[in-house]
Formats: C-alpha cells, structure tokens, sequence
C-alpha cells in the first residue's frame, strides 16, 4: 500500500467561521465521497492552508465535525502571492491506498475551480 496525496480547495464570500466550517466541510466530504474513502484509518493527516484575509476560524474543526477525531491534522497560511485567489481553504490529504496518484481524485469547489481548470473531478 503507498501513500497518496489529493488535492482539493474552495472559496468563501467572507471571513466568519460559519462559512469556512461550511466550506470546508462540503470540501472534505466531496473529496471522500471522490475518492471512495469510507475508512478515516485510512488517512494519514491533512494539511490545511488559508490565504491570509481568513483567519477567524481553524478550517481543521470542520475535518472533526465530519468525524476525523484520529487523524493528525494542521492548518498554516498560504504565502501572500500578489492577485492570488482572495478568501480560498486548500486542503492536502495523505491517504494510505492501492490506487496509482493518477487515480486520485483532486476536488475544487466554488470560485476555486478557477484554480485548476485541467481538473473535471467534482466539477
């Protein structure tokens, strides 16, 4: 079994934990749901980054509403790159798995599918 990352991001309108927990949330299930991950034994950590107009809540609390209680988790801040995407969660997820990284399904939801137009998964 190898270790896989998948890739995934959104976007909020504005910068209250309401709307980042609700984001993030619909994010994480939709990349589960993707990937065919039912097991969270399965996942070996996520790291989660904001962009640095978001900062009223800890995108990870969303990864525990949906039940992720083991698994290590980690929020940082995306590098403030000039006229990068505003308001936007991305989300790496490392995932013990049989499948190739080719079969991996990266997830971009909201303004973020701007990010990666090459993706069609979850679009």
């Amino acid at each position: 079994m190898a270790v896989r990352g998948i890739r995934g991001a959104t976007s909020v309108g504005r910068d209250t934990p309401e709307e980042i927990l609700e984001a993030t949330r619909e994010l994480l299930q939709e990349l589960l749901r993707a990937n065919e991950i039912t097991d969270f034994g399965d996942i070996v950590s996520v790291i989660f980054t904001t962009t640095q107009d978001l900062c009223s809540t800890f995108p990870a609390e969303a990864a525990r509403d949906v039940g992720m209680h083991q698994v290590p988790l980690l929020c940082a801040s995306e590098i403030p790159v000039p006229e990068s995407m505003p308001r936007c969660i991305r989300v790496l997820v490392h995932v013990n798995t049989d499948k190739k990284q080719s079969e991996m399904n990266h997830v971009y939801l909201r303004d973020a599918r701007k990010l990666r137009p090459d993706m069609n998964s979850a679009q």
